[in-house]
């Protein structure tokens, strides 16, 4: 099911573009004159340059073309309307002309807003990781960690095949999933012990005070704020604290997050190798973590080492 949610919100537009193509395909069939239904087909051609470029609308304009050369050839006479043959061949062609024409206005001005979002994206994600990094930066032991765990998360939402939208918010919010220990006390953060119970607490405090930072930034961080809340519940929970389904993010990051933990050197341990910590996750998965994510960064693991 899990599956299917998925591909269906990695395709949505092209499927939507089919189901409107095929609607008029079949209504095609109910109409008389069908020389009047032609402009109907620049709404498929258009949403598809709106939403998949280009390259994508120019061949949707050139299906649509062909299916109707074919009902031409087929049955000519339902095209007819005080029209000679030569007459309809021409308005053919003006009509297939400017459907192929505004797929590619419409495709070219998507792919430069395109080009113009991922320019702002990318600074985006380039500030957030100078964040990450002036936030670490006073602690040897977790210098790098943001960074490293956003990489691990990034390479497994991949691997899962997940919509690129949500690969960047899982991103950006393993970038800032440790922004809440900003208001813990960097003592009890660097304590070279181990951690007592209550303050094992506090600590764990820190993803819902990073989820209130992010939250009052309004909806710019929107997407992450949740996966932060909820990167420490086990996956056998179900819920978050709010009794509401822990997203798929906030699984990925909880494995990036631990391996990552457990490979680094702590003040009061030393970190473990890949290997070991490959088995740690694979002995807590189906309780502490998505099985399906265990595996999934069992295979980007093993492309790295």
């Amino acid at each position: 099911m899990e599956f299917l949610k998925n591909a269906v919100a990695k395709h949505f537009e092209a499927i939507l573009i089919l189901a409107i193509t095929a609607a008029l395909v079949a209504t095609n069939f109910f109409i008389d004159q069908k020389i009047v239904f032609l402009n109907l087909y620049y709404l498929p051609v258009l949403i598809s340059g709106y939403f998949l470029g280009r390259k994508q609308a120019i061949f949707t304009s050139l299906f649509i073309i062909g299916f109707v050369v074919f009902m031409v050839i087929y049955n000519g006479e339902a095209f007819v309307e005080r029209h000679t043959q030569f007459n309809l061949i021409f308005s053919i062609f003006i009509w297939g002309g400017f459907l192929v024409l505004a797929a590619c206005t419409v495709g070219t001005l998507y792919e430069q807003k395109q080009r113009q979002l991922n320019d702002i994206k990318k600074a985006y994600i380039g500030i957030i990781e100078i964040l990450a990094k002036y936030l670490e930066s006073s602690d040897r032991y977790t210098k790098g960690h943001s960074v490293r765990v956003a990489d691990f998360a990034t390479e497994i939402s991949i691997a899962l095949q997940l919509p690129r939208a949500e690969v960047e918010n899982i991103r950006v919010a393993s970038l800032l999933h440790d922004i809440g220990k900003v208001e813990i006390s960097s003592d009890l953060i660097n304590k070279a012990a181990a951690l007592t119970q209550e303050e094992k607490k506090i600590i764990d405090q820190h993803a819902e005070k990073g989820a209130q930072i992010l939250s009052s930034l309004g909806s710019v961080l929107q997407g992450a704020i949740q996966i932060v809340l909820s990167h420490h519940r086990h996956f056998i929970e179900k819920t978050d604290k709010n009794g509401m389904p822990i997203p798929m993010g906030a699984r990925i990051l909880a494995v990036a997050d631990s391996f990552d933990a457990m490979v680094s050197d702590r003040p009061y341990r030393k970190g473990m190798n890949s290997w070991e910590a490959v088995r740690e996750l694979e002995r807590c998965s189906g309780s502490q973590f998505d099985p399906d994510v265990v595996a999934a960064f069992k295979l980007v693991i093993a492309e790295k080492l």
